[in-house]
C-alpha cells in the first residue's frame, strides 16, 4: 500500500520543520508557516519533551498560529497523550494556535496502523479558538462527542478508523464545521465502520454548514457511494470526495442513477476501479457542467480475484 506522506502545508501555511540550533539562525516569523516538532528516536537524544520546550522558547509561542506533531518516539510503543498533553500545558503561551496535527509520521517512521494515538479531543477542550484539527493513525485513537463552537475543519486518516471513533465524531456538536474528512479503512485494521453508522451525517441533520465531505480510503467504497447517491447531505456539498477507496462501477453507477451532482465543484474518485467505460459517463455526466472530476490512479485488482481483489490506498 501506499504510505501517508509528511504534510506540504496544514492550516493556509507551508509545513516547516523546528529544528532546535544554537547558533542563531534565521527563522521564519512565528505565524508565517505551520511549524512541525519532531525527533528521531534512533537518532536524537532530545526526548520530544525537550524539543518542544526548545521551540516554545525559540519560536514566539504567541505568534503560531499551526503546529504539527510529528515523531514524539517510538509512535507504536508511546501513545500521544504526552505530545497532547504538553501542547495542551501551553496553552496560555499559545494564544493565536488556530490549527493543530497529531501524528505527521511517514511509513519509514512508522505505518499508519502502528501510529498510538489517544483521546484527542483534550485539545478541543483546551484551545476554543482551534479552527482545524488532523490526526494520522486509528489505533486507540479516542474522539468522545464533544462540542466546540470554532472548529472548520476535522480530517482523522486511518489505515482503519473505530466505529467508536466515527460515532463520537458524529454526535459531536460542531456548529462551524464546514470539512470532515474521515480515512474509513479496512476491516483487517479495526476500520469496522458500517454505512449505517454513517446515518446521522448523511442525513445532513449534523453538520449544517458542512460543504466539504471525504468518505475515504474503504473497502465499502461502493456501499458508501450507493448510500450518497440518495443522502440529504449531498445538496450543501461542493467538493464530494470518495477516493483511495475500492470504488468500482457499480458504486460509480449508483452515484450516477441518484440525485443530481452538477452542483458539486468537484467529485474526487482518484485511487479507483471503474472501467474505461465507466470513467467515462462519469465525466459526461458531469464536465459539462462544471463539475472538476479526478479520476486518476486508475487501479487494477490483484490477480484475477475480480471486486476481492480490489484495495485501498492506504491500509498499514
Amino acid at each position: 500500500m501506499y504510505g501517508a506522506q509528511h504534510l506540504h502545508e496544514f492550516g493556509g501555511l507551508p509545513a516547516v520543520d523546528f529544528q532546535h540550533t544554537t547558533d542563531g539562525g534565521s527563522r521564519p516569523a512565528a505565524d508565517a508557516v505551520a511549524w512541525r516538532v519532531s525527533v528521531d528516536p534512533y537518532g536524537d537524544d532530545r526526548p520530544w519533551e525537550e524539543e518542544f520546550a526548545a521551540f516554545l522558547d525559540t519560536v514566539d509561542p504567541a505568534g503560531v498560529r499551526a503546529l504539527i506533531i510529528g515523531q514524539w518516539g517510538e509512535a507504536y510503543e508511546e501513545n500521544s497523550s504526552v505530545p497532547i498533553g504538553l501542547v495542551i500545558a501551553a496553552a496560555d503561551r499559545l494564544t493565536s494556535l488556530e490549527a493543530v496535527f497529531i501524528g505527521d509520521l511517514e511509513a519509514e517512521e512508522a505505518e499508519i496502523t502502528w501510529i498510538q494515538q489517544s483521546d484527542v479531543t483534550a485539545l478541543l477542550a483546551a484551545f476554543p479558538a482551534l479552527t482545524e484539527l488532523g490526526v494520522r493513525g486509528g489505533s486507540d485513537l479516542v474522539f468522545p462527542p464533544t462540542k466546540h463552537e470554532r472548529l472548520r475543519s476535522l480530517t482523522i486518516q486511518a489505515g482503519g478508523l473505530p466505529v467508536e471513533v466515527v460515532r463520537g465524531v458524529l454526535d459531536s456538536e460542531l456548529p462551524a464545521l464546514e470539512r470532515l474528512d474521515l480515512w474509513l479503512g479496512v476491516s483487517a485494521y479495526e476500520g469496522n465502520t458500517d454505512v449505517t453508522d454513517l446515518a446521522p451525517l448523511l442525513s445532513a441533520t449534523r453538520f449544517p454548514r458542512l460543504h466539504h465531505l471525504g468518505v475515504r480510503n474503504s473497502e465499502i467504497q461502493n456501499e458508501i457511494a450507493a448510500a450518497i447517491a440518495s443522502a440529504p447531505v449531498v445538496a450543501q456539498l461542493r467538493v464530494l470526495d470518495l477516493s483511495n477507496g475500492t470504488l468500482g462501477d457499480e458504486g460509480a453507477a449508483a452515484l450516477l442513477e441518484g440525485q443530481p451532482l452538477t452542483h458539486l465543484e468537484v467529485l474526487d474518485l482518484h485511487h479507483h476501479f471503474l472501467s474505461d467505460a465507466m470513467g467515462e459517463r462519469v465525466r459526461s455526466a458531469l464536465e459539462p457542467h462544471g463539475v472538476r472530476v479526478d479520476l486518476s490512479e486508475k487501479c487494477e485488482p490483484w490477480g484475477d480475484r475480480g471486486a476481492e481483489g480490489r484495495y485501498t490506498a492506504v491500509s498499514e
